[in-house]
């Protein structure tokens, strides 16, 4: 049995949550697009393996962010999509993507 992590603070917990390069990114493009299979998953997240990716849907699911659907069908058929915990983190996600904006644009702008 796993042992849970004690958080210090409430902001150490969010931080541990969306810690790493790509589950933000899961989470932005399924907020973004709606629901999406894994390959295509895949296509929006350049640069990432195949085990990465698999291990990244594993902990979104496990924090209940994420949502995974699997149909009986063959081949198989597996999409996912955000629960109501991970569509209650768009507005943060979306306020990142502002500032990202913001600082790229002026970050164009003294490299003149």
């Amino acid at each position: 049995m796993e042992q849970q992590k004690e958080f210090i603070c409430p902001f150490e917990y969010a931080l541990e949550i969306l810690s790493g390069k790509w589950k933000g990114l899961v989470l932005f493009y399924l907020g973004r697009r709606g629901t999406l299979r894994y390959s295509q998953l895949r296509r929006e997240l350049k640069g990432i393996t195949q085990k990465m990716l698999t291990q990244t849907l594993r902990r979104l699911e496990e924090e209940g962010l994420i949502h995974r659907e699997v149909y009986p069908v063959v081949p198989p058929k597996v999409e996912y999509s955000l629960t109501p915990k991970g569509q209650s983190l768009l507005p943060i996600l979306d306020a990142l993507q502002k500032w990202g904006d913001e600082q790229l644009r002026d970050k164009a702008e003294s490299d003149l």
